[in-house]
């Protein structure tokens, strides 16, 4: 899983070098691949030693070997530091900086925000909303966060990561996955192993048929308006295994997967993970 540097080319602004404090190594005392963007993840190695790794001062999770991941929210600010606490006292401090994006954003002046049957959405909201917290508190012993990642379909980008409507002045919510045009029924696949933690029966409101994936170490998939879902909670699946097919349950004007990815709280475009889409 490494951060894909081509795929920034149109979408990145010109990233500045990062700063490196203390005993940290070029490029990175963590091995990371830099720069590091907004909606980017990176895989690294802590130093030999490490006993505790934090970022901004929230704990990191490592391998046996060492192994761990990061990554930053779309709206992440410009600096983060990584630090290593080592058996011996020492720590090693690591400042990254965090290069800004340019965003789609679209400006609809005369048109309102999507309207929601407010009494219908209140009422059944909070409980799905607590369905997706709950599955995203799971913790798995999945091993995919360590496999390059593959698109769970292919086909035509209708809306990329980070993109925001502006209705006559009121921002809308940004799209925090990559939408793919593809007909009813097109078969999706898993982007990388991992342990099913959310199979919807039911549509969600917004979501429809939701189909969420732990991929370990706190990196999930979030599969959206399937047409149907071809797996159970709990269920083990593989890279590139069939899960479901596409569709336009919940809320969705076209058939189309929404492929979202998260470490954490922190939202991750795809794009940057899986790649540039294959050609058709």
């Amino acid at each position: 899983m490494i951060l894909r540097l081509a795929a920034l080319s149109a979408l990145v602004l010109a990233p500045a070098l990062p700063s490196v404090v203390a005993s940290a190594r070029a490029p990175s005392a963590f091995g990371l691949s830099l720069p590091l963007t907004q909606g980017a993840l990176a895989i690294g190695t802590a130093p030999p030693g490490t006993v505790q790794l934090t970022l901004d001062g929230t704990p990191v999770a490592f391998a046996e070997d060492r192994r761990f991941l990061v990554a930053f929210d779309r709206d992440a600010g410009p600096v983060a530091v990584l630090s290593a606490r080592l058996g011996d006292g020492r720590e090693i401090r690591e400042q990254l900086q965090v290069a800004p994006r340019a965003w789609n954003l679209s400006r609809l002046d005369r048109l309102p925000k999507y309207p929601v049957p407010q009494p219908e959405f209140e009422r059944v909201r909070p409980s799905e909303l607590a369905r997706i917290q709950a599955a995203r508190a799971l913790q798995t012993n999945a091993q995919g966060w360590r496999q390059p990642f593959s698109w769970p379909t292919t086909g035509r980008i209708s809306t990329l990561f980070g993109s925001q409507r502006i209705y006559a002045g009121e921002p809308g919510a940004f799209h925090s996955g990559i939408d793919i045009a593809r007909a009813t029924g097109t078969p999706v696949l898993a982007p990388a192993d991992g342990v099913v933690i959310l199979a919807a029966d039911q549509p969600f409101t917004l979501e429809g048929h939701l189909l969420m994936i732990d991929h370990g170490m706190g990196l999930n998939s979030a599969l959206l308006h399937l047409s149907r879902i071809d797996v159970k909670p709990g269920d083990q699946v593989r890279r590139g295994q069939p899960i479901g097919a596409v569709g336009r349950s919940g809320r969705a004007t076209g058939p189309h997967l929404h492929w979202g990815l998260r470490w954490h709280d922190a939202r991750i475009d795809p794009l940057l993970v899986a790649g540039s889409m294959p050609a058709q």
